[in-house]
């Protein structure tokens, strides 16, 4: 049971903290599940978060639903599906109602641009994360080249998803090739 009732917070303070969607929600997943509650690893979360990344839908629900269900089965995806989307459904109602009569005054709009500075530490901070965790598996030279690539290539328009699938084929036919070279040495060792 208290699987649940931290799957349930972890995913409700994700759903509340998480300002703009999938930027804003990403490092506060990270958080819960690597640092907080030990459910995955660094490596692992690279994974979900790439895997999740090239379904369609919101983030947030999918590494909820992931991540609950790996921790705890069906019921755990539902619990960590429900926390995640419930602080939405329930500030939208309220604010929705409340702010439509205040959007014109200088403190709303004041709060809602401050938010944007701090969603844009939370993704450097991350992508910081990912590209130090990379440069030490990879080597830095690989991680610049294929950094600059994949930039270069998102700006020429083509879909995340595409990339991202692009990069779990060739990764895939990596681990295949190195499974292959590894099988051929024990074969003429014998």
């Amino acid at each position: 049971m208290k699987t649940q009732w931290d799957l349930f917070i972890a995913f409700f303070r994700v759903g509340m903290l998480g300002y703009g969607g999938g930027p804003g929600s990403i490092p506060l997943i990270h958080v819960e599940t690597v640092k907080k509650y030990n459910w995955v690893t660094d490596e692992e979360f690279g994974d979900i978060l790439a895997l999740c990344n090239t379904l369609p839908g919101p983030i947030i629900t999918k590494m909820a639903g992931y991540i609950g269900h790996r921790e705890s089965g069906f019921l755990g995806m539902l619990n960590a599906v429900i926390a995640s989307i419930l602080p939405t459904i329930l500030l939208m109602v309220i604010l929705l109602t409340t702010l439509s009569s205040f959007k014109d005054f200088d403190w709303v709009n004041g709060m809602t641009a401050a938010v944007i500075p701090v969603v844009g530490v939370m993704l450097a901070v991350l992508t910081w994360q990912f590209l130090n965790k990379a440069g030490k598996g990879l080597g830095w030279l690989k991680t610049i080249i294929m950094s600059v690539i994949i930039l270069i290539v998102l700006q020429l328009g083509v879909h995340p998803g595409i990339v991202i699938g692009v990069l779990l084929i060739l990764a895939l036919v990596q681990k295949d090739k190195s499974g292959d070279d590894e099988k051929s040495r024990r074969g003429a060792g014998s």
